[in-house]
């Protein structure tokens, strides 16, 4: 592949880059490669290039490299993000040779988390992972080890990266990686272009000459958005802050604002002359870009003489002796069907045969409005969505810093101790503003259930909650509790709620499951409440139908088809639950290894289960709450 750098001299005018992660579900990714298809197909004008996120400590290694070999195989010229803190040498290595085997010459190299090394070396070990502390030490690495094969990008931080003493101190950090031998930035979401061209104006001052692409992510919804900035720590205008305050709650509406403030920007960068052009965050979520193009005129049929049409490779066969074959020879999958193309990475993933691998479903035709997953975008979307499992983009794991971890989680070590942390987030503590599961304020609307939750996470109890929300009956779409979507709609809501415990706990659940079954109408599989429940091993257990498919949020909008914004079943509760004790070793990690906190957390991720209960009479409010504290 072209080096990126290359492109960029050669495009006759301002070009677009995109961002994806790689979804968590096979059908997400079917899914992801039909939508960066659609993206990248006129009327559009296509991207010049397309960047694939790489999880912090190598966490998503492998399905970054599949997806990158998918989007690469569709004829794109991919740029790989490489993180490097918390990772082995040797995993560097295995990715580059990877990348470099599959074409890939366009590296953007990140720090990552910080580092970390006395948690996440192994003990028994030789390998050590402090030999990457910081991106520089990546940049340096990868061009003594393969010379000037990669074009290597780096991350620059208009705003201030969190962790820098000063915004000189970042400065002379953006330096020292340009001089490392980094050939382009990649910045950080910013919100303000005034301050950006301030900072661009300080970059070349300091003798920073590479090309600079800003990043630019568009708001896609309230609560994600101010995720994004309190992790970033990016500072927003007050105008834009208040601009959201009397629409934050109607998704539609925040989501069109969004769409017309990166617009706004997108005009303002490139009119600047400062930059070549501009870097899309997408979050896996289609129709804000398009948007965005279309308001901007990137299209084919607006086109400017000199802006042209970046130089995507034409679509190919893919065939070669290392794919899965049918009677000894190589299959040949068209990389313009999504579904294929997502049984491929899959095969290739897990080495088995493509022929004997389940058709992928779910994947969505070409559509031009919004599609299932564009709002709200929570934990519990559709498994079809490229952008399932992710509310913000930022991977799963702990999104605060360790030190501000301890300081608002202590340093628990039995279950009295770790009850009285999940009790002190409840009841709105200052000194204990989140939990390991979650990194804002409880929601408002908790507080009708609050009573409930207090009580399941008692000493006495122990029941750790990590999710729940009140059952709700038609509350109108712009209620300032429960509402959203378009105004003029309502929302409805059945009560769940989500918690770790004992194995014990588990069997007496389920036993009370079954006894409230006989005393209804004694028909297997009709329980008013449905339960999920596993442990990290993968034992699990459930009174509900393997294909059930449970709505527990949804709105009825005028002019629209319902939405099913939350959506709990068996493919999700498992894909979340491997997150949720990933979390759980996460905090763990946090403390001395043989420490007390160290190895009772580790104690409570091997040995306690994710339950989730779901109560399906949304207009009886307080049957789930009973059931479990009667």
């Amino acid at each position: 592949m072209p080096h990126l750098t290359t492109l960029i001299a050669d495009s006759k005018g301002p070009f677009h880059t995109f961002e994806f992660f790689p979804p968590r579900t096979v059908p997400g990714v079917a899914n992801l490669l039909d939508r960066i298809q659609r993206l990248s197909s006129p009327p559009l004008i296509a991207p010049l290039a397309v960047s694939v996120t790489w999880g912090a400590g190598g966490s998503t290694a492998e399905r970054s490299l599949e997806l990158a070999e998918s989007i690469a195989a569709m004829g794109m010229e991919v740029i790989l993000h490489l993180t490097c803190t918390n990772m082995p040498r040797a995993k560097i290595d295995a990715a580059l040779t990877r990348a470099r085997a599959l074409g890939i010459s366009n590296i953007l190299a990140l720090r990552g988390d910080a580092p970390r090394p006395e948690e996440y070396a192994e003990a028994e070990s030789s390998q050590t992972i402090d030999e990457f502390n910081h991106a520089d030490d990546l940049v340096r690495y990868i061009r003594s080890t393969h010379g000037d094969f990669f074009c290597v990008g780096v991350a620059g931080y208009p705003t201030t990266h969190p962790d820098a003493e000063s915004a000189e101190s970042d400065m002379h950090w953006l330096k020292n990686k340009c001089d490392a031998g980094a050939d382009y930035i990649i910045t950080q979401l910013f919100y303000d272009v005034s301050q950006f061209k301030s900072w661009v104006a300080a970059c070349r001052a300091a003798g920073i000459s590479q090309p600079i692409i800003p990043g630019v992510m568009p708001i896609q919804s309230y609560s994600s958005f101010r995720r994004l900035i309190n992790l970033t720590k990016c500072v927003v205008p007050e105008k834009i802050m208040r601009d959201l305050e009397p629409i934050k709650s109607n998704d539609a509406a925040v989501k069109q604002y969004g769409a017309q403030l990166a617009t706004d920007m997108v005009k303002d960068l490139i009119g600047s002359k400062l930059v070549p052009g501009v870097h899309f965050c997408t979050l896996n979520l289609e129709r804000s870009v398009r948007t965005i193009l279309e308001n901007v005129e990137w299209t084919l049929d607006h086109a400017h003489p000199v802006h042209g049409s970046p130089r995507a490779r034409p679509n190919q066969l893919i065939s070669d002796e290392s794919l899965p074959t049918v009677e000894g020879q190589p299959i040949s999958i068209r990389p313009t069907d999504a579904a294929q193309l997502a049984q491929w990475t899959l095969s290739r993933a897990t080495g088995t045969d493509v022929t004997k691998l389940p058709p992928i479903q779910g994947v969505i035709p070409g559509v031009g409005e919004d599609p299932w997953d564009e709002f709200p975008n929570g934990r519990f979307t559709d498994v079809r969505s490229p952008a399932y499992g992710e509310i913000d983009g930022w991977g799963s794991g702990l999104k605060i810093t360790p030190a501000q971890a301890l300081q608002e989680w202590g340093v628990p070590t039995n279950a009295t101790e770790l009850s009285a942390v999940f009790q002190a987030y409840l009841r709105g503590d200052d000194r204990t503003p989140t939990t390991p599961f979650c990194d804002v304020p409880l929601s408002p609307e908790s507080s009708l259930i609050l009573p409930h939750l207090l009580a399941l996470n008692s000493p006495d109890k122990a029941y750790w909650t990590v999710g729940s929300q009140p059952a709700v009956d038609a509350a109108p779409s712009d209620h300032p509790m429960h509402g959203w979507g378009p105004v003029g709609g309502y929302v409805f809501q059945k009560a769940f709620v989500e918690f770790f415990v004992p194995l014990s706990e588990v069997h007496r659940l389920e036993a009370k499951l079954l006894e409230m079954m006989l005393q209804g109408d004694g028909t297997p599989g009709h329980s008013p409440i449905s339960m999920y429940a596993a442990n990290r091993s993968g034992d699990y257990a459930s009174n509900t139908d393997k294909e059930a498919v449970h709505a527990v949020t949804w709105g009825v909008f005028p002019g629209q088809e319902i939405q099913q914004s939350t959506i709990i079943e068996e493919i999700s509760f498992l894909a979340w639950k491997d997150e949720a004790f990933g979390i759980w070793q996460e905090w763990a990690r946090l403390y001395p290894r043989d420490s007390p906190a160290r190895k009772y957390l580790d104690s409570v991720a091997d040995e306690w289960w994710l339950v989730s209960l779901i109560h399906h009479d949304y207009k009886d409010k307080d049957v789930l709450w009973r059931f479990l504290l009667e």
